[in-house]
């Protein structure tokens, strides 16, 4: 028989992402970041491969990014909430992990396992920060997924991408639950 874990398994299906605009300071020290980081590390990785690392950004960096961002924007067809969206979400944090998918060669584990590890690097760091105490969300966004932005806000090499920006900070006010799916409507049970 299984060993159950009650506690962790009523995080789980308690777990709620906090709006990143509803996160203040303080945020997590280096110190106390470091095991939610680890915590990220130990995301399931065929071929031990570490298609992922992290870049820690604290305020300053995300300032700078927040004035690329508004450059960027204006060059863009966005109305104005669109533009301050983007901007804010760099301009109003005060610490977030970009998550960065770096899939390595490989002849044994195929490209999108990597990207999905990656993926699962993003939800192992906000679980461990919201189990933590610390509220978090998972945002990108249209910036990240642009390459200019990519390279001129995060040297990224040209085969990585961002996977994901963890916002961690304290939470200012909690959010109300919200729908979740109809398992019943998105399971599908095979018997034979």
């Amino acid at each position: 028989m299984p060993t159950p874990n009650p506690a962790a398994l009523e995080f789980l299906l308690s777990r709620r992402s906090r709006p990143a605009k509803t996160l203040i300071g303080p945020v997590p020290t280096r110190d106390a970041l470091g095991p939610l980081l680890e915590a990220a590390a130990r995301t399931p990785d065929h071929g031990k491969l570490e298609p992922w690392r992290f870049i820690v950004l604290e305020k300053p960096a995300l300032t700078r990014l927040s004035i690329l961002v508004a450059d960027m924007a204006a060059g863009r067809d966005l109305d104005d909430d669109q533009r301050q969206k983007a901007i804010n979400q760099y301009a109003n944090a005060d610490l977030a992990v970009a998550v960065i998918s770096s899939p390595k060669d490989s002849p044994k584990v195929p490209h999108i396992e990597q990207v999905y590890s990656a993926g699962a690097a993003c939800l192992a760091l906000l679980n461990a920060s919201l189990a933590a105490g610390w509220g978090a969300n998972w945002l990108s966004g249209w910036a990240s997924h642009d390459p200019v932005f990519r390279k001129r806000g995060l040297d990224l090499a040209d085969h990585e991408v961002i996977a994901g920006f963890i916002h961690i900070g304290t939470e200012k006010t909690a959010p109300p639950e919200r729908p979740r799916p109809d398992l019943d409507a998105i399971t599908t049970w095979v018997t034979e």
